[in-house]
């Protein structure tokens, strides 16, 4: 069977493809187009069945390079952090504090559920432990790095079923976090706030009211010249912890350059242009998501199958009944709450983008969400990393698992 490499310049033409196929459609599918799914994971689902298919049937294999995938998360992560004024992170301070709380609790009874499944389906309870946190609130990367630990003990497939939970997860956390936020919203009829939509109308038209757009080619080249400070200097600042065995992810260093830029500029009066910042993060946002979509290796799920069918199952009812009766109601059972919900689902399932793509989704029906869009990309990009490590480390504690 040939194979062939997908990188570079065919990456992301295949990935802008993928964008227009979910586009289309959304536009002719009311069903997707009510439930709030991003186009980016419609069409990126639809190519990696098709990639599959071919696959299977030896017609042809593609290998995605995902170097530029890589890039593109690393410049939304800067761009979120430039969006982050020290005034709006101290609107959002209490706010932050009990979704962080909130996701902690949520944690724990993901790793209890994973362990519980695994070991009723006779398997070692460390499956469990990568179909909960490690793998669904921990990611992709956070499945590889515990993989390669637990291989050294002896345990061996783990890695393998973590990459497939976080690929499940990926795909159920863009399905079901709009539709989510969406019944939230139509139960409880819920309205965006005055302040944030004037917030809104005022990026969209002057002062006569007509629509328009400030961004220039300075403004655009300036924005680049300022992401590119984000990554070059996040790398820095990575490289440096890396000699005192302090490892962080690369976007949260990004992201942490570009909240003390956008401040910095603010004290200083140098003007960011915002709309510039939003497009170009939400162009990258959207072709991250096509691209890890696109290039699941679905053949892989089959191995553990059983197991990882009954562990979704549970995950996702349980992420939905904790959004739904407890996150909502934590947040305050408002607008920002549900759209919070939305995020908090993509985030406790998938990855912090899928959030960001979900909330997206929700916010150009029902309206924009400044809180929600603040503070579910910081809990996503730092505080549940940390809360996560705590609470996989103590799990390895209990007796079970000796």
């Amino acid at each position: 069977m040939p194979t062939y490499e997908i990188a570079g310049r065919q990456i992301l033409i295949l990935a802008i493809l993928v964008l227009y196929v979910g586009t289309f459609l959304t536009k002719h599918f009311p069903f997707l187009r009510r439930n709030n799914i991003p186009e980016s994971v419609t069409g990126g689902i639809i190519c990696s069945v098709i990639i599959t298919i071919l696959a299977l049937y030896e017609v042809v294999e593609l290998d995605f390079n995902l170097d530029l995938r890589n890039l593109l998360l690393l410049i939304f992560f800067s761009t979120i952090g430039l969006n982050a004024k020290l005034k709006f992170l101290l609107r959002g301070g209490l706010a932050l504090l009990i979704l962080t709380i909130s996701c902690g609790i949520f944690l724990v009874f993901q790793n209890g559920i994973g362990v519980v499944v695994a070991k009723s389906l006779g398997y070692n309870p460390v499956f469990g432990l990568f179909g909960g946190s490690i793998a669904l609130a921990g990611g992709h990367g956070t499945a590889v790095a515990w993989g390669d630990i637990m291989a050294s003990t002896g345990v061996r497939g783990v890695s393998e079923f973590g990459i497939a939970c976080a690929t499940f997860g990926l795909i159920l956390g863009g399905l079901f976090g709009g539709p989510l936020a969406g019944l939230l919203i139509r139960r409880h009829n819920l309205q965006p706030s005055q302040a944030d939509l004037e917030e809104a109308a005022a990026i969209q038209t002057d002062e006569t009211g007509k629509p328009h757009h400030r961004v220039t080619i300075d403004d655009i080249i300036f924005t680049i010249f300022c992401l590119a400070l984000c990554l070059g200097v996040g790398d820095a600042v990575n490289r440096y912890l890396f000699e005192y065995n302090i490892r962080l992810p690369g976007f949260l260093t990004a992201m942490m350059v570009g909240v003390l830029l956008t401040n910095l500029a603010d004290t200083t009066k140098i003007d960011l242009n915002h709309e510039g910042i939003d497009l170009i993060g939400g162009v990258c946002l959207q072709l991250f998501l096509a691209m890890s979509l696109m290039s699941m290796d679905l053949l892989s799920l089959a191995d553990s199958f059983i197991l990882l069918f009954t562990t979704m199952i549970f995950q996702a009812m349980f992420a939905m009944l904790f959004g739904f009766f407890i996150v909502f109601r934590m947040m305050g059972s408002d607008y920002d709450a549900a759209m919070i919900v939305s995020g908090f689902f993509g985030m406790g399932l998938g990855a912090t983008p899928v959030a960001i793509a979900n909330m997206d989704a929700v916010a150009k029906k029902h309206g924009p969400s400044v809180r929600a869009l603040l503070i579910v990309p910081l809990v996503g990009a730092f505080f549940i990393d940390i809360v996560n490590a705590f609470t996989i480390q103590a799990f390895l504690r209990l007796p079970v698992f000796f």
